[in-house]
């Protein structure tokens, strides 16, 4: 089988569903770290160090197109096997089976997904397209030594006084909870973890994981609309 013919197979796009999915799982991790910075509560000069280094840092700003990349495939690949499950059960069960046969979130993965992108696109235009593009408004914020930044915490505190958007990012995050909860686990079978004893663990983890992440994602926009940080 050529490479060619392997990556548009029903394998090939699990196998690359799989890997840009891990790949994004632990680039969350990273970006809940540097947003986390919010909460030392001192005016946002961490978050906003923080946030100068990701977006100034040539190797970082490279990973960035890789990231991109790996965004869209992964969309791309979801949404074409979402498509092929879908011809392949053109004559569903005669008695649906719910639950027994999967859970509903692991058949809701299209829809799930199809939210996240609807909220990759919000996110993108509040944030990264006025830090990279269109200019941040407001003053920078100056460092010791003169040096002047963005301010990217006061873009987050103009963004989210508004209830609706605060309300759309929560409804997002509850989205990637569940999104991740079978997407982690599914992402390391696919891979080739295939002990019981392995994937109970990996299930375990995923969970925690998809908790943890999602809930801390939500808590930004809440802490800052509630004036928390």
């Amino acid at each position: 089988m050529k490479w060619s013919e392997f990556f548009t197979s029903s394998v090939g796009k699990k196998l690359v569903m799989a890997l840009t999915g891990l790949f994004l799982i632990s680039f969350l991790v990273v970006h809940a770290g540097v947003n986390a910075c919010i909460w030392a509560n001192d005016g946002g000069i961490m978050f906003n160090k923080a946030a100068h280094f990701m977006g100034s840092t040539v190797v970082i700003r490279i990973m960035e197109v890789g990231l991109f990349l790996g965004i869209f495939l992964h969309i791309i690949q979801g949404y074409m096997l979402t498509l092929s499950n879908q011809a392949k059960r053109k004559i569903g069960y005669e008695v649906p089976m719910g639950n027994k046969g999967s859970k509903w979130y692991s058949r809701s993965m299209g829809l799930l997904g199809t939210i996240l992108l609807l909220f990759f696109i919000l996110h993108w235009y509040h944030f990264w397209i006025p830090s990279r593009f269109t200019g941040i408004p407001g003053p920078e914020m100056e460092l010791e030594g003169g040096k002047h930044i963005h301010n990217m915490f006061a873009l987050m505190q103009f963004t989210f006084r508004e209830l609706w958007v605060v309300i759309i990012y929560v409804l997002a995050c509850i989205s990637l909870c569940w999104h991740l909860i079978h997407g982690f686990q599914s992402a390391f079978r696919t891979v080739g973890v295939s002990s019981p004893r392995y994937m109970t663990m990996i299930r375990t983890a995923g969970i925690g994981y998809s908790i943890i992440i999602s809930l801390a994602f939500a808590m930004m926009p809440v802490s800052m609309y509630l004036q928390w940080v």
